[in-house]
């Protein structure tokens, strides 16, 4: 049973290029090198019947999660001798036999997720941007289908008062909104440093433009109305779905594309370094690729643009809807259940594998290594904002191929019409009955 943070990594299965840095790498090394894998051994994972529970992707952290192979544990410190050899940001939290044809991924009853998420990622676009204008004309195409935000609307009324009364002057704001209009988040029309790496005038100008609406973001606290509404956006994920759209090369038809979701639940706001946050756990059966992050994603934006909260449930149906991903950086895996295959390793005397006497060596190690990276970073590094403001001001071009860029185009457009018929009502969603259901045995996480 193991915890990490997964920043620096790339995921956590181990590669054929062994310069590529994952989590298992490293484990595989520390077990070699405290002994608890003999030299003959040591050369290939393989040898020791090496599997892991849930495979996280580059930059996911994991609080537990479960290996299983062959060790030598006679030694009474092989715990501490191991954790002696990996960095402080990998640790062992206990090491159980078990039955010789335990696989730690097959005999996985659920898996339980966390993602950590700034509310003000649910406050609408920017007025003017690229999305504003579509949310605006297809308000005008389908009256009364979006939800009217006026608590939106005065936030960014009020944060364009605070500009107003700032030291710039109205000239040198329209000036600003005028680039701002014609460019994307990434503001790479605007030269805010020239060749000698010196801030030009418009940087300085614009530096103090961004400062105030990121002050005011960082600010921000959710209203309750808002964050119930996103509780009810979670919770259209739960129970069995065909969640064929919230990875990538998955058909509406491949059984596997179905999953079950037992349980979503969103915390109440906490504040960490100035920002607010909530805490969203989920607990499914198992997972895909991207799954978990392409599910916040489609929960923030449809709140974001004041879709009807159903909309989500049109991402189940045949039509393909391009689903961004949300930033790595918020997600961590809680810990594996193996509610099932407890009760028969009971019968054969086994200890059941349970996270619960690690609680507090997990608890302080995700405060250290997991929830204050995860804060830090989005300080320092705007990640949040980064992501949904390029979504807010991208403008798609003909032959534009950049993946991300071109799922977000295309979702804009399928996410407001998908769940429309053609008279622009709001239509029934009918389950398709012959997909089958997936096993937890083929989950990819």
């Amino acid at each position: 049973m193991i915890g990490y943070c997964g920043t620096g990594y790339n995921g956590m299965q181990i590669q054929p290029n062994p310069d590529i840095k994952t989590i298992e790498g490293e484990l595989f090394q520390a077990f070699a090198k405290a002994g608890a894998i003999s030299p003959e051994n040591s050369d290939d994972i393989k040898k020791n019947g090496f599997m892991r529970c849930a495979r996280t992707d580059k930059g996911v952290h994991a609080a537990g999660n479960v290996v299983s192979c062959k060790l030598i544990i006679e030694d009474e410190d092989i715990i501490q001798k191991i954790n002696n050899e990996l960095p402080e940001q990998i640790r062992i939290w206990g090491i159980q036999r078990t039955s010789k044809s335990f696989d730690c991924r097959k005999m996985c009853s659920s898996r339980m997720y966390e993602y950590l998420l700034p509310t003000y990622t649910l406050l609408p676009p920017k007025p003017k941007t690229v999305l504003s204008d579509l949310m605006e004309s297809k308000d005008k195409e389908h009256p009364g289908i979006l939800r009217d935000d006026v608590e939106g609307r005065e936030w960014w009324a009020q944060t364009k008062e605070e500009i107003k009364n700032s030291e710039l002057t109205s000239e040198q704001i329209e000036q600003l909104e005028s680039l701002l209009e014609s460019s994307t988040v990434t503001n790479s029309s605007i030269k805010t440093y020239d060749d000698n790496g010196e801030i030009t005038e418009i940087g300085k100008l614009f530096k103090i433009y961004k400062g105030i609406e990121n002050k005011r973001r960082r600010a921000y606290n959710v209203s309750k109305e808002r964050l119930d509404l996103f509780r009810q956006a979670m919770k259209q994920y739960e129970g069995s779905n065909n969640f064929h759209n919230f990875t990538i090369g998955k058909a509406y038809r491949d059984p596997s594309a179905r999953r079950f979701m037992k349980d979503t639940t969103v915390s109440d706001p906490f504040i960490i370094e100035g920002t607010e946050w909530v805490s969203i756990h989920i607990h499914g059966q198992s997972f895909m690729l991207h799954q978990i992050r392409k599910m916040i994603a489609m929960a923030v934006l449809v709140i974001r643009t004041g879709c009807p909260i159903e909309r989500i449930r049109d991402c189940f149906g045949p039509t393909k809807i391009n689903v961004p991903k949300a930033p790595a950086l918020g997600l961590l895996l809680e810990n594996p259940v193996y509610d099932g295959c407890n009760a028969q390793l009971e019968k054969l005397d086994y200890e059941k594998i349970e996270f619960t006497k690690y609680s507090t060596e997990m608890d302080a190690f995700k405060k250290k290594f997991i929830y204050d990276k995860i804060y830090g970073e989005e300080v320092k590094e705007n990640t949040f904002y980064g992501f949904f403001g390029f979504i807010d001001t991208f403008r798609s071009s003909e032959g534009d191929s950049t993946s991300e860029a071109k799922h977000v185009f295309d979702f804009l457009g399928a996410v407001f019409d998908s769940g429309l018929n053609k008279n622009g009502q709001v239509k029934e969603i009918e389950e398709d009955k012959n997909v089958g259901v997936a096993s937890a045995n083929d989950n990819v996480d």
